[in-house]
């Protein structure tokens, strides 16, 4: 998430996340990768394939128009859904082969949410297994549709999967706090998940590193720290009013559950998760 959605009016200092809001982002599914975040330069333009000009007669074709073709078998069996992150390497190329990105010329692989990038990504990514080398040739319809400042026309794609981090499940009490849930002053619920091993609790002006997972009532995820692979840091002063009061109330260790009014979270500010927020929040550290 980005720490700009846990600020009051959303207002932040230091965003943490690759794809924040990944779930109701503004250009969802018209990305590739590396479009998600500033790109290194890249080190070296590799050589396009031989079929870079069109799909071999070989290359499997879905109704959709992509077609694809399987390089190297993978070693998993699980394939990724279209909500979850995934780890992966690639090279693009227009069809007269010239490549105009690549996560192997900057020497480090791109994680992000399937649900954030090109429908022509999602559909062949979700036809994968860890392990597996495949490329794609993806028509204009299901990649940026003329949009001037993208690729143009057919985008060919070759796509190694890496890894797969599956959505967090739903909790099954997302709807409203269960009986048993305790309730402060101000309206917050909570129910501690799993206890803490630490004795002290962070000061509402001190920072905190934290693993969470967000819903609204009606079952959606709209942020993870915990796709990301990457827990997130902030001062507990800078963040909305639910957050401020619940994890204070934690120690180390602890995960809980929260139900946050919509008056502790955004108030109704345009652009943000309506309603109550649900919120399951694991305190790694309290910083000294």
């Amino acid at each position: 998430m980005s720490f700009s959605y846990l600020r009051p009016a959303a207002i932040v200092t230091g965003a943490v996340a690759l794809v924040a809001l990944a779930a109701i982002g503004a250009h969802a599914g018209q990305q590739t990768p590396a479009q998600q975040a500033p790109a290194a330069p890249l080190a070296r333009p590799l050589p396009a394939p031989p079929d870079v000009a069109a799909p071999p007669a070989d290359a499997e074709k879905t109704k959709s128009g992509l077609a694809t073709k399987v390089i190297t078998p993978g070693t998993g069996t699980a394939h990724p859904k279209a909500e979850d992150f995934v780890t992966v390497h690639y090279t693009g190329w227009s069809t007269k082969g010239v490549m105009f990105d690549s996560s192997y010329a900057r020497g480090r692989t791109s994680s992000f949410q399937l649900s954030r990038v090109i429908a022509g990504w999602s559909e062949t990514v979700q036809l994968m297994v860890i392990g597996e080398k495949r490329r794609a040739w993806i028509p204009e319809e299901l990649a940026y549709k003329g949009r001037p400042d993208r690729p143009q026309g057919m985008l060919v794609f070759d796509i190694e999967l890496v890894g797969i981090t599956e959505t967090p499940t739903t909790p099954p009490d997302v709807a409203a706090a269960p009986a048993d849930a305790q309730k402060t002053k101000s309206g917050l619920a909570y129910k501690v998940l799993k206890a803490g091993t630490g004795t002290a609790r962070p000061k509402r002006s001190g920072t905190v590193t934290v693993h969470y997972s967000g819903w609204t009532t009606d079952g959606k995820m709209f942020d993870s720290s915990v796709m990301r692979g990457q827990p997130t840091s902030f001062p507990l002063d800078q963040v909305i009013a639910g957050w401020t009061e619940g994890v204070a109330l934690m120690v180390e260790g602890e995960k809980t559950r929260f139900w946050i009014p919509e008056k502790l979270a955004y108030d109704g500010a345009p652009d943000k998760p309506k309603g109550m927020l649900v919120f399951d929040i694991e305190l790694i550290t309290i910083q000294k």
